[in-house]
């Protein structure tokens, strides 16, 4: 698989794409100076206590107020809560590394018997502020590097499940016990199972490090403060992500290029030739074919091979996928085999739109029946298969006797989907519309008054239905209001101007007008 990241950057947002074999797989966007990422540590202050969720709003200076649950204040609250309570300044400053650890926090509890209304908690951001919510929270604070997890008030090291050999487990206990203080604990990442001993270390000490920086930013500062920043979206991808498979990284700015390959030169230096700055005037996304790719993100059609689609409805409660064969035709003895080619196919398509669009959630899909249990085995498997490389967490449940799969999966980012939105064209967000019976008169008004002013040329921009409506005919109404107000109009049909919208324009292409008439 030849894996390449292809990064644009501008002045609002960077926006990163994964492709794997020329193929758009993630599609990311960070936004400038936005301030709020998954992983960023705070200091927050509680400013609601809900009994009857259990949970809390706390403020972090988000906009809106950010949601803990009880059962993510984790295990080791208490004592978190002793190094936090420690910043009064008549308190004797408490060190991980030294105290001893409060007993765990019980699993069945009351929120409201740990926090109150007005208290101070450090907290870390497990999912970002979507839609109309806020951030979501967390007391159980890790700090990730590329090999390992940092987990403070823990003594224990945990081995990603992925590395099977046993020999390398033990290898890699080995090496995290002999370099982590008291009372931290570690979980070493798959990416470890290829690390050199010296590189794990390092990075297990350069996260001790980032959480002594917000201990002692968090006695610095007053609630709501952030205390460390997770790194930028684009270092956080190439962190889990990168390895042999990548091909090369692309970007069209020189800082981010300079930044890009300072932070491979120290996770990975002999990968940072790879590393390369687009010059080209050619936008990067339309070079390298993203751009088009991307456009698929809000369609609510997907093409698949032979005249087959799927069709991707989102709602609030839940996504739905509907597969169709479309106009695929085969013998009557052969439909269960053409209904399982076009199932897989679909899956395929189907597990690369999840990541891409981020769809997170209950997912619903609709498959074409299948009669025979052996084809509904295969087609489970291939889908579970086909899921293994996304990082999201996820559930794949068998298939009905309906054809319906169930497919739940963690959503940390907004839906891609949810960031479009446009003011209508027609009405302008008004939702009123002017009767188009009175349409061509208040156009010839426009006009009249154009001529009484002594203009000789007008170019009428308006869309393509209208602009032919104005030349329908042998003696259009455009012949005869040029003949009527004897000056010359030009009409250019525009897709982007709404249906009622119109733009009078000069030689020049400025507007005849003190502003555009709408409708």
């Amino acid at each position: 698989m030849n894996r390449e990241l292809i990064i644009n950057v501008n002045p609002t947002e960077v926006s990163i794409a994964l492709c794997e074999d020329k193929v758009l797989v993630e599609l990311n966007k960070e936004q400038c100076q936005t301030g709020f990422a998954v992983g960023d540590i705070y200091l927050g202050r509680v400013r609601k206590i809900m009994p009857g969720l259990n949970a809390a709003f706390v403020n972090i200076g988000h906009e809106k107020d950010a949601f803990i649950h009880y059962l993510d204040l984790g295990a080791n609250f208490e004592s978190l809560q002793r190094v936090v309570d420690s910043r009064d300044a008549n308190k004797r400053p408490v060190r991980v590394e030294s105290m001893k650890l409060e007993p765990a926090l019980a699993k069945e509890g009351r929120i409201g018997d740990h926090i109150k209304v007005g208290d101070t908690i450090m907290v870390q951001i497990a999912k970002e502020a979507i839609s109309t919510k806020g951030p979501r929270l967390t007391a159980d604070i890790s700090l990730a590097g590329r090999n390992v997890v940092l987990v403070p008030f823990s003594n224990k090291v945990y081995v990603s499940t992925k590395i099977r050999s046993n020999a390398a487990k033990k290898r890699l206990r080995k090496v995290a016990q002999e370099v982590l203080p008291q009372n931290f604990g570690v979980i070493v990442r798959t990416a470890a199972a290829d690390a050199e001993d010296i590189d794990i270390m390092q990075d297990i000490l350069s996260l001790v490090e980032r959480w002594n920086k917000a201990v002692g930013a968090m006695r610095k500062n007053e609630a709501p403060a952030r205390l460390v920043s997770e790194m930028s979206r684009v270092n956080t991808i190439i962190r889990d992500s990168l390895n042999d498979t990548f091909s090369q990284i692309l970007v069209d700015d020189e800082t981010m290029h300079a930044e890009i390959k300072s932070y491979i030169r120290a996770i990975k230096p002999e990968m940072e030739r790879m590393v390369k700055l687009y010059k080209g005037k050619v936008p990067i996304f339309d070079q390298y074919d993203v751009a088009k790719q991307i456009k698929s993100l809000f369609a609510k059609y997907v093409s698949l091979k032979r005249g087959a689609y799927l069709i991707i409805e989102h709602t609030e409660a839940m996504h739905v996928i509907d597969v169709n064969s479309g106009n695929r035709t085969k013998a009557e003895d052969d439909q269960e085999q053409t209904a399982l080619e076009v199932n897989l196919a679909a899956a395929a398509e189907i597990a690369r739109q999840l990541r891409l669009r981020d769809m997170g959630g209950i997912v619903i899909i609709d498959f074409i029946d299948l009669r025979k249990a052996q084809s509904r085995q295969i087609l489970q498997q291939e889908m579970q298969k086909l899921m293994a490389t996304d990082k999201a967490k996820h559930t794949i449940l068998p298939l009905t006797k309906f054809g319906l799969m169930q497919i739940t999966r963690q959503r940390v980012r907004p839906i891609a989907m949810a960031e479009t939105s446009d003011v209508c064209p027609t009405c302008h967000g008004t939702g009123k519309v002017e009767p188009t019976i009175l349409f061509e008169e208040k156009i010839e008004d426009q006009i009249q008054l154009l001529a009484e002013r002594g203009c000789r040329y007008v170019n009428l921009r308006l869309s393509p239905y209208v602009a032919a409506y104005l030349r329908r005919g042998l003696w259009s109404l455009r012949l005869r209001w040029m003949f009527k107000y004897k000056l010359r109009i030009k009409i250019t049909a525009d897709q982007s101007v709404g249906m009622i919208d119109v733009s009078y324009l000069d030689k020049r292409g400025k507007s005849l007008l003190d502003i555009d008439n709408k409708g």
